[in-house]
């Protein structure tokens, strides 16, 4: 209120609109012309003066301020309007998004975005109609009706049905604060909205809050270890906002009723608006506007194993081998750091002998191997002495410019190109914000430097996309015969595009440190990133060797159970030993739940393709499936495991039973017993502690593979279908060769199985596709669950009908 305040009153004393701000005016008049015209405060260059017309007019002795002069007119896109010296430009990217771009000036420079696609791709238009009266002005498309108010210059977004979706709020929307940041001056802009009693917002990354629904909240948006900033909100009212910045920002809400985002450096206000109203569908626009997420290899969805640290690959390669001989399901082992002789040279330790011997032994054992690389580099190392050379490091961060592209070529070229040589299958950008350690951990880090793409201060946030950005490509021109995968700490917007997942950083082992990483991971998957990972029992332990307490083995295990249903399953943390036989208490339990993750591969596998092929997103907030339900909007420790899996991890210690609401439906069947349940209802769910409660919707078809040990392996095995009954339901079977890049050029196949529940008939359809190696005959085990029969991760003893297929379609009644 008191910065209204002060706005409106350089408001009314000055003879026109604004004026400039405080102790900022008489060193901005040192300023060329230009720049004083842009230094002006609060109304600034916006119609902004109705807060200090309708609030702060009501107080004594305060008089509503003049108003801007507002011109509008149609343009070849849309709609520009001048607003004193504001210009604001409204385009139509498509029916349901529109583009918001508001300068203080016409001459304001333009920021790079290079985590958008291209316009023609990104923003391609779409028809609509114009018109215009004295009070308001309005764009409409076939979904979205955008006003722009002639009065004060506020914008409003209502749906085609007329329901009021966003509102920019009435006092002062718009302002830009002259600040002096890194030597540049530049703007802390903001918008203010006004969200809705009945409304609740999501997304924005990863944070640690332990929040899910960020309402009456202020979310930190700065890239550090264990928080992520991406700047997409999403809200239950069935739109989105794409703040289109990196600088540092914070989204507050801390008042109800001003939803307020604020940066602290850029020289326009720059944001989408994205209308679905399903939330899938804003996610697909937010892809189709900054990149569609790649299919990962298929063996990137079984288990990774993985600790801090393995110290030679003699250990990693008889770590993996007692896997294959106790008959554990495993894909992967990682190598974490500290295997190099300096920091940023592909140089091992005295530790390891012939690495591309090492990693060819584990390939034989079908083990696929990846290696900790850093973009932090020592100054001793040889890839920093030719960045340093060439000034193509950021200034005292030690981390190279990865903005700039000939220091993404070196350090390829030096780092990752030539461990890819040797066979590394996939790397794991460790400290990708980036962070430092002196003088304290990072907390976005760049913010006070200056690197190719800009000021720091504006760009802070962009350094993941651009370090993972750079891999891709590098890789993807290396060879097309391995898909990318890349695991990393950070992420921004557009990083979907890059085959990367991210883990949610060194969190604590404790059940705070499990509780609050679920409503961290479902509110990264409503920022519209597919892939993410926890270390599973925490990184940080409760002491240096936790192992030994039958308390802590029990926390593993309730993290374990809920790993194995986020999209990439991977165990880590700082332990000494940290592979399954090392719970011995527990060990029972983890291996049937890797196990039953991979009879799970043709569901998870088809999932996989969906968010490839559809925009689909596999961890599923239950808000995402029941948006009008409000008993949903607060529940962040539930969430779907696609279309099928209702998931309910255990988040306490000691716990027999938890509190699961299972949302309308036309019921639900336990897993583990084949009980049928209605929907609509809480439940008080049995959860001992080998059970986490896992429910399926009634209509699914669910697909469960043959019991293996590696994802690939017995491709052609028998498909055991689980039928929920209750309803209709379908599922498409996704099948390819696994690995590389055929995928795009057609190499797949896709089986329709659909489910007729009054008929009690299944209709394998014909196959759709084809790919190298393909298997031409199926054996479909159909199952039909109920009490005690198609329950638990076993392969069902006798199903209900088994159908042979050969790729035409097969239609059958199950009794």
């Amino acid at each position: 209120m008191m910065q209204a305040r002060m706005q409106c009153a350089g408001a009314e004393q000055g003879s026109a609109p604004f004026r400039l701000c405080g102790s900022r005016e008489s060193e901005m008049s040192r300023t060329s012309e230009s720049r004083l015209r842009v230094g002006r405060c609060g109304a600034l260059a916006t119609a902004l003066v109705v807060m200090c017309g309708s609030v702060l007019g009501q107080m004594p002795g305060q008089d509503k301020p003049s108003l801007p002069a507002i011109h509008v007119e149609k343009t070849e896109h849309g709609m520009q309007a001048t607003v004193g010296a504001e210009v604001l430009d409204v385009t139509v990217c498509a029916d349901s998004v529109i583009h918001v771009l508001a300068k203080p000036e016409k001459d304001a420079k333009e920021a790079q975005h290079p985590w958008m696609l291209d316009a023609r791709q990104s923003c391609p238009g779409a028809d609509f109609t114009f018109s215009a009266d004295e009070r308001n002005a309005h764009l409409k498309t076939a979904k979205i009706d955008v006003s722009l108010n002639q009065e004060r210059g506020n914008l409003t977004f209502h749906s085609s049905a007329n329901e009021s979706l966003l509102r920019e709020g009435d006092g002062v929307p718009r302002t830009y604060e002259p600040v002096e940041l890194n030597g540049d001056h530049t703007y802390r802009v903001t918008d203010r909205f006004s969200p809705v009693m009945n409304e609740a917002i999501y997304g924005l990354g990863q944070h640690q809050s332990g929040m899910f629904n960020y309402r009456g909240s202020t979310v930190e948006l700065g890239q550090n270890n264990t928080d992520v900033a991406i700047p997409l909100l999403l809200s239950s009212k069935g739109y989105g906002v794409m703040w289109n910045t990196a600088a540092l920002t914070y989204v507050d809400n801390r008042f109800p009723l001003d939803l307020k985002f604020s940066s602290i450096a850029g020289e326009s206000i720059d944001y989408y608006f994205l209308y679905g109203p399903e939330m899938d569908t804003i996610i697909h626009e937010y892809r189709t506007l900054t990149g569609h997420a790649p299919l990962l290899p298929k063996w990137a969805y079984g288990f990774f194993q993985s600790k801090d640290r393995y110290v030679s690959l003699d250990e990693i390669k008889e770590i993996a081998h007692r896997y294959r001989t106790d008959h554990i399901p495993l894909d992967a082992m990682v190598q974490d750091w500290f295997w190099w002789k300096t920091e940023g040279d592909p140089e091992f330790n005295n530790n390891y002998h012939d690495v591309a011997k090492d990693l060819e032994d584990l390939h034989k054992e079908n083990v696929h191997a990846m290696i900790s690389v850093w973009g932090l580099l020592d100054p001793k190392s040889e890839t920093y002495r030719v960045l340093d050379e060439k000034h193509e490091l950021i200034p005292t961060a030690h981390v190279y410019d990865a903005s700039n592209a000939e220091a993404r070529d070196i350090y390829w070229q030096r780092l990752p190109g030539k461990l890819q040589q040797q066979g590394w299958d996939a790397f794991w950008l460790d400290s990708a914000e980036p962070e430092e350690f002196w003088p304290h951990f990072g907390d976005a880090i760049l913010q006070s430097r200056r690197w190719t793409i800009g000021n720091g201060a504006e760009y802070t946030n962009v350094f993941p996309f651009l370090h993972t950005l750079g891999i891709q490509d590098h890789w993807k021109a290396a060879t097309d015969k391995k898909r990318v995968f890349l695991l990393t700490r950070s992420a921004f917007l557009g990083q979907q595009r890059v085959g990367a997942t991210v883990w949610s950083g060194d969190v604590y082992g404790n059940y705070w440190g499990l509780s609050h990483q679920v409503p961290a991971g479902l509110n990264f998957a409503l920022s519209g990133y597919p892939y993410w990972t926890t270390d599973i029992g925490g990184y940080w332990p409760p002491v240096d060797n936790p192992l030994p307490d039958p308390a802590f083995q029990e926390l593993y295990a309730r993290w374990f159970e809920f790993g194995t249903f986020c999209p990439i399953f991977r165990t880590h943390g700082h332990r000494p030993h940290n592979e399954l036989w090392a719970f011995d208490k527990v060990e029972p339990i983890l291996v049937d739940y890797d196990k039953l993750r991979y009879r799970l591969m043709p569901y998870i596998y088809s999932l996989a393709w969906k968010v490839t092929s559809e925009d689909y997103t596999i961890q599923r907030p239950l808000v995402m499936d029941w948006r009008t339900d409000q008993k949903t909007w607060n529940r962040g420790d539930e969430f779907m495991f696609g279309p099928a899996l209702l998931v309910s991890p255990v988040l306490e210690a000691d716990a027999k039973r938890r509190s699961v609401y299972l949302p309308a439906a036309e019921g639900w069947f336990d897993f583990w017993t084949g009980e049928k349940v209605k929907g609509g209802e809480e439940i008080d769910a049995d959860a001992p502690l080998e059970r986490m409660p896992l429910y399926v919707r009634a209509g699914s078809v669910v697909p469960m593979g043959p019991q293996i040990e590696y994802a690939e392996q017995d491709p052609a095995g028998p498909i055991e279908i689980r039928v929920y009954r209750g309803a209709n339901g379908s599922f498409d079977l996704y099948e390819d060769s696994g690995d590389g890049y055929g995928y795009e050029h057609g190499e797949h196949a896709v089986i329709p199985l659909r489910w007729d529940d009054k008929a009690s008939a299944l209709t394998i359809g014909a196959r759709q596709g084809s790919f190298p190696g393909m298997a031409e005959h199926r054996t479909f085990r159909v199952v039909l669950v109920g009490q005690g029969r198609g329950t638990g991760a076993g392969i069902t003893a006798k199903a209900n009908a088994e159908l042979s297929y050969e790729g035409k379609e097969v239609r059958a009644m199950i009794r």
